[in-house]
């Protein structure tokens, strides 16, 4: 037996799940209207000397060239590298951390995970005023600090240019964390039982079962939480909003304080596509090897 019957007809791939298909055309429609032209256009009128308004006046790499030239852009940057490569390996070292520590069945586990997840459920302008208070010298963590008999100590680091962005990573840090704990206690939870079984036979300390078997399985999570946390990265602008304002002076301005100024309150348009789609280039390089990995060679290969 062939499975079919005699005259019958295979369907169409193109025709299978049709309704489906019929129903997500307008939300195919949107994302290539709003997301990509929107993406288009922004790039284009990057190219001209809009002001006020947009108008199509081509000026070549004027734009960016003014961008590069400008301090403010050059220490926005340089904040954003610091800011994303002590977010990154924080977030996901003290992450898996408390993954880990979850993961050994302790009581009250329900109770910590909600605690531990709950200031992800704040937004970035709560956290950062919260964050703002405790680090004020005259009545924060150096103020209590203080009071209890340690005159000398000092804590105020949204009042120092030099390590202000370290300030602002802490509040980061303090939100975004539980969420990573999460993803990696998800994937710690989706490891056979018999992996640690065997590996418990096998005599293998447990910090080694974890760097050389539990990592590499959880390869999956780790990239997908990297591109959580490198994307929240690179748009961080609430957080600086809240706590410092860009101060003092522009000892913590980001990329995307930057844009929002020349394009709302500078009024300069130009400019700010510019920077806008610098930005985007950093998260289309961000993006493109995650998906590679996860629907491309990388998947291929697993």
């Amino acid at each position: 037996m062939t499975g079919l019957t005699r005259g019958s007809v295979r369907p169409n791939q193109w025709l299978r799940n049709l309704n489906a298909k019929i129903a997500s055309i307008p939300m195919i429609l949107t994302a290539l209207v709003i997301f990509v032209g929107g993406t288009a256009w922004t790039v284009v009128y990057s190219f001209t000397n809009s002001k006020l308004l947009p108008r199509l006046k081509f000026v070549g790499l004027d734009q960016y060239e003014r961008l590069w030239e400008a301090p403010r852009w050059i220490i926005s940057i340089q904040n954003l590298a610091v800011f994303g490569f002590f977010s990154l390996i924080f977030s996901l070292v003290i992450g898996f951390v408390l993954a880990a520590l979850m993961d050994q069945k302790i009581r009250f586990e329900n109770t910590f995970r909600t605690i531990m997840l709950y200031p992800f459920a704040l937004s970035f302008i709560v956290t950062g005023l919260v964050w703002q208070w405790l680090l004020n010298p005259q009545y924060g963590i150096q103020s209590i600090v203080r009071s209890l008999g340690w005159e000398s100590f000092s804590f105020d680091p949204l009042y120092d240019s030099d390590i202000v962005i370290y300030g602002i990573l802490i509040a980061a840090l303090w939100q975004g964390t539980g969420l990573v704990m999460c993803l990696m206690l998800a994937g710690l939870r989706g490891i056979d039982e018999d992996i640690w079984k065997a590996a418990r036979v096998d005599g293998i300390p447990m910090w080694k079962t974890y760097v050389l078997i539990i990592i590499p399985m959880m390869r999956g999570v780790i990239i997908t939480t990297l591109v959580i946390i490198a994307s929240g990265i690179v748009k961080v602008y609430d957080l600086v909003v809240a706590q410092t304002s860009g101060g003092p002076g522009i000892a913590s301005e980001v990329p995307a304080k930057y844009v929002y100024d020349y394009m709302f309150l500078a009024q300069n348009l130009g400019q700010g596509f510019a920077a806008s789609t610098m930005m985007l280039l950093t998260v289309a390089i961000i993006i493109v090897p995650w998906a590679y990995l996860e629907f491309g060679g990388g998947r291929k290969r697993g």
